[in-house]
């Protein structure tokens, strides 16, 4: 091609309009050539022993790369021909205040979640009142996997939860998985009055220890690394059987740690187990509220209007 027509096209393509043809030719060669290396980049991931998870961080964040490479070389693109970036910057800044209040926020929630790490994918949490297991996380909104709810004993209800990043900054956060890695647990019987609470006591808490297993020298491992990042005073990690009294009879309540998951077949296993074992037990009776017909003319004392030491009521 001849020089003089090239530099007249040159020149012709400079002339061009802002919105007619050349920036936005120009940011679809940038955006199409960013996802073209994303898509190769996750082709060269998907061709490695990776687990399901290394993958979904792969994934993850070739997304964010992209989207700051793309926000880094559009932008100059697009204002570059304007005289005064400080006034455009202001404006937009004014604009996203007021339109754009709520993304922001999301976004800002994003950015803490990141740094500061309340909960990471993965971690079981609770936030406004809804309990899940984080399974994404974006820029505006994580979400969680529900347990409880329509289901007993925190178990997954099947439900997807999504959450606006924002809420972050007001509502408490409840993380199950950092600390130590356990929860406690605790199971209530009562049994009789007449009862021998005390073999029944000796009963549970041989059950309860068996239960745990373990879990104690775990949950004690790795309670030292979390005091790394918290003060975290969980004391006697050993199960207990605490005593106490109710109106139909003598209360025991059963305390030891499970896995943050296995709660519900925890409990199970020791209640079956407690049942067996009380069975072949003829001295205990669990208890449950009763009513009782008390008449006083026969069972009273007898100067309150009961029978006297012969048996013949007081008249």
């Amino acid at each position: 091609m001849p020089e003089s027509l090239t530099r007249l096209l040159s020149e012709r393509y400079d002339a061009l309009p802002l919105t007619a043809l050349r920036r936005p030719a120009e940011t679809l060669v940038v955006l199409l050539a960013l996802l073209l290396a994303r898509h190769l980049l996750l082709r060269f991931a998907e061709a490695q022993d990776l687990t399901a998870q290394q993958r979904y961080r792969w994934r993850k964040l070739s997304g964010w790369i992209a989207l700051g490479l793309a926000l880094a070389i559009v932008g100059p693109i697009w204002i570059g021909g304007l005289s005064n970036l400080v006034t455009y910057l202001g404006l937009l800044s004014a604009g996203l205040a007021i339109a754009l209040k709520d993304p922001v926020t999301h976004l800002a929630g994003w950015a803490f979640i990141l740094a500061r790490k309340p909960f990471a994918v993965g971690d079981r949490i609770e936030i406004d009142g809804f309990k899940g297991d984080v399974v994404d996380l974006r820029i505006f909104a994580f979400t969680m996997m529900e347990i409880g709810n329509r289901v007993g004993a925190e178990q997954s209800s099947g439900r997807l939860i999504h959450v606006p990043n924002g809420r972050v900054f007001q509502s408490p956060i409840f993380n199950y998985s950092q600390g130590f890695g356990h929860l406690w647990n605790e199971i209530e019987v009562l049994v009789t009055f007449e009862s021998d609470w005390r073999r029944a006591k000796a009963i549970l808490e041989r059950i309860v220890e068996a239960e745990a297993g373990t879990a104690p020298a775990d949950a004690e491992s790795q309670l030292r690394r979390g005091t790394a990042r918290f003060l975290i005073a969980a004391g006697t990690l050993t199960p207990k059987v605490y005593t106490w009294l109710d109106a139909s009879g003598v209360g025991l309540t059963a305390r030891y740690l499970v896995p943050i998951r296995g709660r519900r077949g925890s409990e199970e296993r020791v209640v079956e187990a407690l049942l067996d074992a009380l069975a072949e037990e003829p001295g205990i009776d669990l208890a449950y509220p009763t009513q009782r017909l008390y008449y006083n003319p026969r069972e009273g004392k007898p100067r309150a209007g009961g029978p006297d030491r012969s048996g013949a009521p007081i008249p």
